[in-house]
């Protein structure tokens, strides 16, 4: 398959991205906060993973403490960054408009990959960028009257893409020196200990609840292990850059996902920012 199985896996980890919306706002429905519902991601990812590690490499769970930044690299400034950015735009203006404006971090990929790894800026990564962002523009609705969202809510989104973003140039350094799985492994762990001080999560009573439960294992296995593990093993041999863009499979999932199951409305012109988005992702795999 050559490149093929990478691509795939790229575009594998969008669609399980995109289907996030629906565990948030499970979670946030039993009264969770952003900060909340990303400590008990977290936390429940490394609990799935550690055992699995344990088991099949230990080798596996070490590292160099020098290289420590780097996982402070994916996981406090990219996972945690992100994620509280992202799911405030869900919770406050819907699952298709936190979407999309996540997809703006291709814009800032591509300009740290240029800086950082000397990626070239081809036209058709060029042309995938703008219509990219035009398409994140249409869909988020920013400056129509009676609709949209405001000013600061779009800065939040952005905030999102930025820390997205982020993820694929500290885990491209990581890489060169660790598994994929460690790598994964670290940035949940992490991340979720990080913010043990500040969310004020309790396991103990509605916690406990079988459905915030269920969705707290969903959120992390489904839109957390399994996705993060495609997205890095990907990165393995496509351009940072062009994973960036791939990904954004997700918008078009997320998207359906905001209208089908939660009546966010669907116009034309957020329809023709969906197609733009996700042609980005068909232009760029495009061969002669």
């Amino acid at each position: 398959m050559g490149k093929a199985k990478y691509t795939l896996s790229v575009i594998a980890a969008g669609v399980l991205w995109g289907i996030i919306s629906i565990f948030i706002k499970g979670l946030n429905a039993g009264n969770l906060s952003p900060i909340q519902i990303l400590q008990l991601r977290a936390i429940i990812a490394s609990v799935i993973m550690a055992p699995y590690l344990f088991i099949t490499d230990r080798k596996l769970l070490h590292f160099n403490l020098k290289d420590i930044w780097m996982f402070i690299g994916t996981e406090v400034i990219s996972l945690t960054f992100f994620s509280l950015c992202y799911f405030q735009t869900i919770i406050e203006s819907g699952a298709s408009v936190a979407v999309i404006l996540l997809y703006t971090s291709p814009i800032f990929v591509i300009l740290f990959s240029r800086a950082l790894f000397k990626e070239k800026i081809t036209a058709v990564k060029l042309t995938a960028l703008i219509m990219t962002f035009i398409g994140c523009i249409l869909v988020s609705g920013l400056g129509r009257d009676g609709g949209g969202i405001t000013a600061k809510g779009f800065i939040i989104g952005l905030g999102s893409g930025l820390g997205y973003a982020l993820y694929s140039i500290f885990s491209r350094y990581a890489l060169e020196k660790y598994h994929v799985l460690t790598i994964t492994f670290y940035t949940f762990l992490f991340s979720g200990l990080s913010i043990i001080p500040f969310s004020g999560l309790s396991m103990s009573g509605g916690m406990m609840q079988p459905q915030l439960l269920l969705y707290g294992v969903g959120v992390a296995l489904f839109c957390t292990v399994l996705p993060y593990l495609f997205y890095t093993y990907g990165m393995i041999r496509i351009e940072t850059g062009k994973a960036a863009i791939l990904v954004t499979v997700e918008p078009l999932v997320g998207t359906l996902v905001g209208c089908g199951l939660y009546g966010e409305p669907m116009t034309m012109i957020k329809a023709i920012g969906i197609l733009l988005t996700f042609g980005a992702v068909i232009l760029l795999g495009l061969r002669k």
